[in-house]
């Protein structure tokens, strides 16, 4: 296939993708299409293999499921090679510096993504590399998280004009802050409601009412989970200990049963539509060995999510993983075709 038949949606070459603030809101609608045509693309067995010969490592620090099966599915379906290297292959920040690493693996690959822990690391990588970066999952940011989140979205709804999402659990993470900047750029409403010691940072919220001022939708920050879901199109939740936080595990339990999504919160929403969002994975049964462990411990056998509510209709969470994999594949591409 020649270079000439990539999808022309849009052309990021050379740029690096580590956090939704960085783009437009043109931006992050093209990367949304150009996701979905190439999800059509594979349904339909069309190759599309624009990128052979390219070679991509990912740097992964913290363990991943889909984030490194999407990369890595998404990397062979556009004929890029892949290598994978976990902390143990590494010398990162320890033996080598972040930055001399940059230089060595700009060289040999034509980029590269990193799933870690400080935002700092990934922009290093970025402004030494000379290569495309991609941001996988910093303490800070998760943007091809948000950029799955509103595909989602817009494929279950047509649209992303008009649309309310309410976010219920710890605010604080990566993944409410991106979802809260994300919606705000497209133009969407969002509402994070935590507990006040889980709610987002100041700066954050600041900045999400920035873009939200410019693209006319509204960033609210709320406590009471019965007044967040009202008339809200989306409900989302993630886990209410984020990694390296378990020892704040029965607090978080004591703090967050109010807000766990169920069958009542979902009525709640007045909608019939409305439809349940999850980054995955999710504790919702004792079907794992540590949900086994937290029922034995604490004496509860759901947390963030009610089963009933995980596996009903209105959950899109699978199409929502799947989605991981077909934005991954549009960042790839834009920013390396």
């Amino acid at each position: 296939m020649m270079m000439s038949d990539i999808p022309t949606h849009l052309n990021l070459n050379g740029q690096s993708f580590l956090k939704e603030s960085d783009y437009t809101q043109e931006d992050l609608n093209r990367l949304i299409d150009m996701a979905i045509d190439l999800k059509q693309q594979k349904q339909d067995g069309e190759p599309h293999n624009y990128l052979q010969n390219k070679n991509i490592a990912l740097i992964f620090e913290k363990s991943s499921t889909r984030t490194r099966a999407a990369f890595t599915v998404a990397a062979n379906d556009l004929g890029a090679n892949v290598e994978y290297l976990n902390k143990n292959d590494l010398q990162l920040g320890q033996k080598e510096s972040i930055r001399d690493t940059a230089l060595v693996l700009g060289r040999l690959f034509d980029g590269i993504a990193y799933r870690g822990f400080a935002h700092t690391n990934v922009e290093t990588l970025a402004k030494y590399a000379n290569i495309p970066i991609w941001n996988g999952l910093t303490n800070e940011w998760h943007p091809t998280q948000s950029l799955a989140d509103f595909m989602t979205i817009k494929e279950h709804f047509n649209t992303l004009e008009d649309l309310t999402v309410t976010y219920l659990g710890d605010g604080r993470n990566n993944v409410a802050r991106s979802l809260m900047v994300a919606a705000a750029i497209l133009g969407v409403n969002i509402r994070i409601c935590a507990p006040t010691a889980l709610q987002p940072d100041t700066e954050t919220v600041e900045l999400a009412r920035q873009f939200a001022e410019q693209h006319g939708s509204e960033v609210s920050i709320m406590t009471d989970p019965h007044s967040a879901v009202k008339q809200a199109d989306v409900l989302y939740t993630d886990v209410w200990v984020s990694m390296g936080e378990e020892e704040h595990f029965e607090e978080r339990l004591d703090m967050l049963q109010a807000y766990q999504v169920n069958e009542e919160l979902l009525q709640a929403t007045g909608k019939k539509d409305t439809i349940f969002l999850h980054c995955l994975p999710a504790f919702h049964n004792t079907e794992t060995t540590y949900g086994q462990e937290i029922a034995q411990k604490y004496g509860i056998e759901e947390m963030e999510v009610t089963d009933q509510v995980f596996y009903s209709d209105s959950s899109q969470v699978f199409d929502q993983s799947e989605n991981r994999l077909h934005t991954i594949k549009a960042v790839i591409l834009a920013t390396m075709g």
